[in-house]
């Protein structure tokens, strides 16, 4: 049973009044504690949101229906656990006998954020950990369908914060969030930066306000094999990254481009790892139904089965079923919709390409031109070269899943905004803070 939204901490009627909150908690923020105080705020907030993983992860998946409640739990943990401190601040200085020059980074203020459903309570905290390094408070414009889970995180991470002596309503949101509390958001003049997940549409909304925006858009991450990969390091891999949450993660691959030589084999390894291979009129029938035709003519996920588990997209299609594959996976054509479209559901196209160059060209052109995420299997440097240059993406993995880039399985910092149209990448406290210059000038002879 869900809980219903009450007004407090951080959660508000309005989102008038969410805005003015955020805008006098952050005065007295910046005003009032050191860096030393955020990061003891921000250890609040961690111990606190760790002992609630459970509960979000099972809110989540009933508010949604998206997704898997095991992956939910380590998805948001991964966040919390592996978020940047104040350590994450650069400061730059330039000394000479002219004088002292050092640039730091201040905060913006309020940051106004749009979250998506599909990951609710991770971009509450993900947003909120590198906001509350970077000295801002942060009014949410939660997804409609996911109101309550980003209501639950957000009450959560304010009465951390008070826990730790900090101020209240470094979070706030509308209690009821839609486009028209979003308009209230973008015109309030404390918010001088915006934040959003979401496809095109979402990005021309935030870049009408005329503030400063960190976007982050749409994918279609592809993956090539080819005859030289490990190929059972590359089936586990890939299908530990593609079946996360049910392939919800806009990192995730989305279509798999395989040499030739090695497609059979690669299918079998992907098999044993635990996939389940369908022939290719029954991928046919995925295709037709995992992905519709808008009214623009361009081919879109369709929204019933996004986050759905494999088995029940494969009920729905008449296509037989034991047990709770992981990853469903067939044969396709280059030009299958399914290989074309960001699905974000646990169906993976496999594409069967003469060579390298093949694949190569074709992941790219599948790509879209979205600078998003791509990952290689393959022990060849000069290959991996070659398509790290031609796919340009913001996140590009080696033998590896994509989310290898966030510390799953490599190393790096989590984050669940990659900002690809507005060109940030993986966010963190840095990307939410102005660049400013302190200049003692004057030089030597006027120091002495």
């Amino acid at each position: 049973m869900l809980p219903e939204i009450k007004i407090g901490y951080g959660v508000f009627e309005t989102a008038q009044e969410a805005c003015d909150a955020a805008a006098a908690a952050q005065k007295r923020y910046v005003k009032e504690y050191t860096l030393e105080d955020r990061d003891r705020m921000i250890d609040s907030v961690r111990k606190n949101c760790m002992t609630e993983m459970e509960t979000l992860a099972k809110m989540e998946f009933e508010e949604t229906g998206y997704g898997r409640v095991e992956h939910k739990i380590a998805k948001n943990t991964g966040t919390v656990v592996l978020a940047q401190g104040t350590e994450a601040l650069p400061k730059n200085m330039y000394a000479s006998n002219k004088g002292l020059t050092v640039e730091y980074y201040a905060p913006f203020g309020v940051v106004g954020a749009v979250t998506p459903v599909t990951n609710p309570a991770v971009t509450i905290f993900g947003n909120g950990f590198a906001n509350l390094v970077a000295g801002n408070s942060v009014v949410f414009n939660a997804h409609p369908n996911g109101k309550i889970t980003s209501a639950y995180a957000c009450q959560l991470v304010n009465r951390s914060i008070l826990e730790a002596g900090g101020p209240e309503n470094m979070f706030t949101m509308p209690m009821i969030p839609d486009l028209k509390t979003l308009d209230v958001i973008m015109a309030h003049p404390a918010v001088r930066l915006l934040v959003g997940t979401g496809g095109p549409a979402m990005v021309k909304t935030l870049m009408a306000s005329g503030k400063k925006v960190i976007a982050a858009g749409a994918g279609n991450p592809p993956s090539i094999v080819d005859e030289t990969a490990d190929l059972a390091a590359a089936a586990a891999g890939l299908l530990g990254s593609a079946s996360f949450d049910n392939n919800l993660l806009c990192i995730a691959e989305k279509e798999v481009f395989i040499v030739n030589s090695v497609f059979d084999a690669f299918c079998q390894e992907f098999a044993k790892a635990g996939a389940l291979m369908v022939n290719k009129e029954q991928g046919a029938i995925l295709s037709k139904n995992c992905v519709v035709q808008a009214p623009s003519g361009e081919y879109v996920a369709n929204k019933k089965y996004v986050g759905k588990y494999a088995n029940v997209i494969l009920k729905d299609c008449g296509i037989p079923c034991d047990g709770d594959p992981l990853v469903v996976f067939y044969e396709a054509q280059n030009d299958d919709p399914l290989v074309q479209t960001e699905q974000m559901m646990p169906v993976i196209p496999f594409v069967r390409c003469k060579d390298f160059d093949e694949a190569m060209e074709r992941a790219y052109a599948a790509e879209h031109g979205n600078l998003h995420s791509a990952s290689i299997w393959s022990k060849n440097c000069d290959r991996v070269t070659a398509f790290g240059t031609i796919i340009n993406t913001t996140i590009f993995v080696q033998n590896g899943g994509t989310m290898s880039a966030f510390g799953v399985g490599g190393s790096g910092t989590n984050s669940p905004t990659i900002a690809t149209p507005t060109g940030e990448g993986v966010t963190g406290p840095q990307s939410f803070v102005r660049r400013r210059r302190f200049c003692m000038a004057g030089g030597i002879n006027y120091l002495l």
